[in-house]
């Protein structure tokens, strides 16, 4: 592989639900009672001389309608990082929920990467029930039609290569559409789940998270990422916590963001 980039990956921490329960995360918990607080994060990579942001967040507005804790809106977790989102070219979308595709409005000059399947979905026949649309909002999902009329999203169709040593795979299962990245570092092939796993338990109790549109489909998921992945430990889930204890922290940064092409600590 010596012949691909390897990427520096960052996870940027943006807000958070501390009073979450176990129940909460799992289709079948281990303790219905216990407390398991949600992170929520984007992330950017760097390499090959591009620059890749993974997710766009929620603004204020949308934390106060959902309930969540905004710690710092996603264009600031990224300045803090060293990155301009008025600057950014390329924003993969891994797919329509509120607090993935939140805030297409930071990115005035990218270019989203989004599934076919994805929009589909989220303009389709399913979104007539109040649980599958539940996680969506009408005014993203609209945002992005509006992207696709100016000539700003790149539709893709299962398993692309992106750009060289940066690759997106549909995964499906919590949405029709949902993509997992998969990047080369340092430390071999990493893969950011998102939410094809939004814990480490997830996929290591193969116990899906409760909002899911495809059970199988995430269940097989799960494979999929530890095929893509140059092991278990380079799966990187979408809603974690502990990924915020498990990576060194960014000089400076600590609490804000983390590298996640760098060892485990």
């Amino acid at each position: 592989m010596s012949d691909l980039p390897t990427y520096e990956i960052y996870a940027i921490r943006y807000a958070e639900m501390a009073n979450r329960r176990a129940h909460d995360n799992f289709i079948f918990p281990d303790d219905h009672d216990a407390l398991m607080p949600i992170d929520y994060f984007v992330w950017i990579a760097v390499g090959g001389g591009r620059t890749f942001v993974i997710d766009t967040g929620f603004d204020a507005a949308m934390a106060k309608q959902r309930g969540r804790t905004l710690v710092r809106s996603p264009a600031e977790g990224l300045r803090a990082v060293g990155f301009d989102p008025a600057t950014i070219e390329d924003v993969i979308i891994t797919h329509l929920h509120y607090d993935h595709a939140g805030g297409l409005g930071f990115f005035p000059k990218a270019r989203f990467h989004l599934q076919d399947r994805e929009m589909m979905f989220a303009t389709g026949r399913h979104m007539c029930h109040g649980v599958m649309r539940h996680a969506f909002e009408a005014d993203h999902v609209v945002e992005m039609v509006r992207a696709v009329y100016a000539e700003r999203v790149a539709f893709h169709d299962g398993q692309s290569t992106l750009a060289p040593g940066l690759s997106l795979h549909h995964i499906g299962g919590h949405t029709m559409g949902l993509q997992a990245v998969r990047l080369w570092t340092r430390r071999g092939w990493v893969v950011l789940a998102s939410d094809a796993s939004h814990f480490y338990g997830n996929i290591e109790k193969a116990s899906p998270f409760p909002l899911v549109f495809n059970v199988g489909e995430m269940l097989e998921g799960y494979g999929t990422l530890r095929r893509l992945a140059a092991s278990p430990a380079h799966i990187v889930p979408g809603h974690d916590p502990q990924v915020m204890a498990r990576y060194p922290a960014v000089k400076g940064r600590d609490g804000i963001a983390v590298r996640l092409d760098l060892d485990p600590i």
